[in-house]
């Protein structure tokens, strides 16, 4: 488990050197990748379901800690394409605060589900995720760089919530359980909270 996340870490670092280097050429690839990772920290409602996937991923263990954020990565990718491409999808910030709520209650109730229902259930919710980073896509940036931006800024999400759970499992099995289902319980609140327009 240990190794897993320290390698997601370092291949997530080396995937993020690049940003680094567009950020200071002031081409417009900078702009639309910088425009594209600050989509999905700029929002609460993307931070919860993003950290909630890593979690839940630990939680599963085994294959789920790498199979489950890299569904919703790719799942986001094709969401982001339509959102560019104009399609519709119905209810997209309705799904995004249901992904929260699902996604926290999963984790709050302890529920064990197989690896690929977990890899389903992301996999949906990132459909919503992805078309509302496609859809609000400044003019200004180019496609691919804004994707490049809005996954690796989410797949650094996924990270954290991996690393959070990874933390949180230090202290011991019981009460490292409690907290973790008790982060879950609170984003299932405040993702109550988002879909009633209380936060």
């Amino acid at each position: 488990m240990k190794s897993v996340f320290k390698s997601s870490v370092l291949a997530l670092a080396a995937a993020a050197l690049p940003v680094a280097a567009y950020a200071h050429t002031g081409v417009g690839e900078a702009a639309g990748l910088a425009h594209g990772f600050s989509h999905p920290i700029s929002g609460l409602d993307h931070i919860l379901a993003m950290v909630m996937v890593g979690i839940l991923a630990f939680q599963l263990g085994g294959r789920a800690v790498w199979a489950v954020p890299a569904t919703f990565l790719l799942v986001m990718a094709l969401g982001g394409a339509f959102g560019i491409a104009g399609i519709n999808v119905p209810f997209v910030e309705t799904g995004i605060a249901l992904s929260v709520i699902v996604l926290g209650a999963i984790i709050a109730l302890n529920i064990r589900a197989s690896t690929s229902v977990a890899m389903g259930i992301v996999g949906l919710f990132a459909i919503f995720h992805g078309h509302a980073h496609g859809a609000e896509m400044p003019e200004t940036a180019t496609g691919v760089a804004y994707a490049a931006g809005f996954m690796i800024a989410t797949a650094l999400l996924h990270v954290a919530g991996l690393g959070l759970g990874l933390m949180i499992a230090r202290f011991g099995q019981r009460r490292g359980a409690v907290v973790v289902r008790s982060a879950g319980g609170v984003a299932a609140v405040a993702g109550a909270g988002l879909l009633t327009g209380l936060i």
